[in-house]
């Protein structure tokens, strides 16, 4: 059948140009115009020319660490519903201690045939993994979208949290209750969202009371229940009377482990989390956290990944989306005999 671009066009509400533009892979088509453009070749029966008819199916990688962590579910729902909108649909890959890998995913992806690759959390965000995987990635012009672990060294569009602010508005909560001796529980020191916060709790501690020596203060753990209920139990012997955490996972541990001890939150001792995970405002008590912009953040690296598609060169840097402190019923003012216990 010989292809006609008026045909094409009509169909797609285009201009011919636009079609010849599209048909050629030449850049400054929107996403959404040339997937318009290509459900206007399948709909009257063309054959797609050989560069396109891998993507065909529409497939998008999405790889997320797990899914035990309820802030990763929300990601993957954000990112596919707006994928589903644009006409692509989303392969999930979610990661289990000893299974499947990343690398290994990102193969079957390959195979697969998909269009580009959301990553969420992946091993970008650890400071010590190697480039190489995704600079493959990017030598064979696969569009990538990195979520959190900003890396200078990967050249490829990053969406991230400010994590810096995020432990700087849960300092300034803290101090504006009356607290000093705060603590900080948090995931392992080589990834780059846990550097991050812990820089944002330094800054925080700096700017709101003073103290520029925080080593003491700092209780690096896992990022699972039981890694809060061990950081929380350290922190606690130092003195502490309120505690930020990394995730809240980790919050909900540190709940845990000051039950333990028979102190009560927020009343002995006060717990802000972060994330602010579905589950975190029907906590007991409720949980003070920090927002991080779920829906934002998955919007952008979809809107970013089908820009790289439709041929448009996004910049490679970061994007930093602003989080919101959500103030619930697990902080409180430092009680006054705790306060003069931690002066002392």
């Amino acid at each position: 059948m010989t292809m006609r671009l008026a045909d094409i066009a009509a169909h797609a509400g285009v201009s011919e140009a636009t079609v010849s533009r599209v048909l050629n892979g030449r850049p400054g088509v929107a996403a959404a115009t040339r997937q318009a453009v290509l459900t206007a070749l399948d709909v009257l029966g063309y054959e797609r020319p050989a560069r396109l008819r891998q993507q065909r199916a529409g497939l998008i990688g999405l790889i997320v660490p797990e899914l035990s962590n309820p802030i990763f579910p929300a990601f993957a729902q954000v990112i596919e519903s707006a994928l589903a909108l644009a006409g692509y649909t989303a392969v999930l890959c979610t990661q289990t201690p000893g299974g499947i890998t990343e690398d290994d995913y990102t193969e079957l992806l390959l195979e697969r045939g998909v269009s580009g690759i959301v990553f969420v959390n992946g091993l970008h965000a650890d400071s010590r993994s190697d480039r190489a995987r995704y600079a493959r990635l990017l030598d064979r012009g696969l569009p990538i979208v990195l979520i959190n672990g900003y890396r200078p060294d990967i050249e490829a569009p990053f969406i991230s949290n400010d994590d810096v602010a995020s432990l700087e508005m849960a300092v300034a909560h803290l101090a504006s209750l009356g607290h000093r001796r705060i603590g900080l529980a948090m995931g392992q020191d080589r990834f780059v969202p846990s550097i991050r916060k812990t820089e944002g709790f330094r800054r925080g501690m700096a700017e709101h009371l003073g103290i520029t020596e925080v080593d003491d203060l700092v209780a690096n753990t896992l990022f699972t229940v039981e890694g809060g209920q061990a950081a929380v139990q350290r922190l606690l012997d130092r003195g502490c009377t309120a505690i930020c955490c990394g995730s809240d996972i980790i919050a909900i541990g540190a709940i845990r482990g000051a039950r333990q001890r028979h102190l009560r939150v927020p009343e002995d001792v006060s717990i802000v989390g972060f994330d602010d995970s579905p589950m975190t405002a029907y906590l007991d008590p409720p949980l003070t956290t920090v927002r991080q912009p779920v829906r934002e953040m998955g919007l952008a690296a979809v809107s970013t990944l089908l820009e790289e598609i439709g041929g448009t060169k996004v910049p490679s840097t970061e994007l930093l989306y602003r989080p919101e402190l959500v103030v619930r019923r697990s902080t409180a003012p430092v009680a006054a005999h705790l306060s003069v216990a931690a002066e002392g």
